[in-house]
């Protein structure tokens, strides 16, 4: 898994190898543009104006967002990304952090009424996630809308079936969200599948 000086390395060539995956339709980025569309519609289809992103990467959904006049907040664990990120965003609140650790203190009792974290929480195993996301739901605003995007699969066996079709792209120290592990502990949890190996995840704050 990469830590944050190997997303330093990436973060110039990131774009080039999200597109390339999403045009050949492969493994891990395969339906990547149909997730950030989605979440974007969902948002622009709400009230409210306050976003919170969690390991933004790049940039390329927070800037659209960020464009469209919403006020942005952000955390990476990467400079060079943040870097990048802040370059698109001047007027972004952009925290270098590593969310594992939950919400920096400069974010400390902030509401948000959208919180995305797209192909960033598969860096946390099952309970990590769970405990992450319960945390976030509590900083949603009472109308807010949590919305993960990553390679994300409904069941167990369906990962299983993309992973034995994907053997040798697979990355084994990535950890994707399985709606059917999650969903015990999380309730009123959705999903929307796209494609064969990537998915949306979104809760309210009830």
């Amino acid at each position: 898994m990469l830590n944050s000086y190997g997303f330093d390395l990436w973060a110039d060539e990131y774009d080039k190898s999200v597109s390339q995956s999403q045009q050949q339709q492969t493994y891990p980025f395969a339906g990547y543009r149909d997730v950030l569309n989605y979440i974007y519609i969902q948002i622009r289809r709400r009230k409210g104006k306050k976003i919170l992103d969690l390991g933004f990467g790049t940039a390329l959904l927070a800037q659209r967002l960020y464009q469209d006049g919403y006020q942005i907040f952000g955390v990476d664990f990467s400079p060079r990304m943040l870097e990048i990120a802040r370059g698109k965003m001047p007027g972004a609140r952009l925290e270098l952090w590593d969310f594992s650790r939950g919400l920096p203190p400069a974010f400390a009792g902030e509401q948000f009424d959208f919180i995305l974290c797209t192909y960033a929480i598969h860096h946390l195993d099952t309970l990590q996630k769970v405990e992450l996301l319960t945390a976030l739901r509590s900083c949603l605003s009472d109308t807010g809308l949590l919305l993960v995007g990553d390679v994300a699969f409904a069941t167990g066996a369906q990962q299983e079936e993309c992973r034995r079709q994907n053997l040798a792209a697979w990355d084994e120290e990535e950890i994707y969200p399985v709606v059917e592990e999650l969903a015990p502990f999380l309730p009123g949890l959705q999903f929307e599948q796209f494609g064969f190996c990537a998915g949306v995840l979104s809760m309210g704050k009830n």
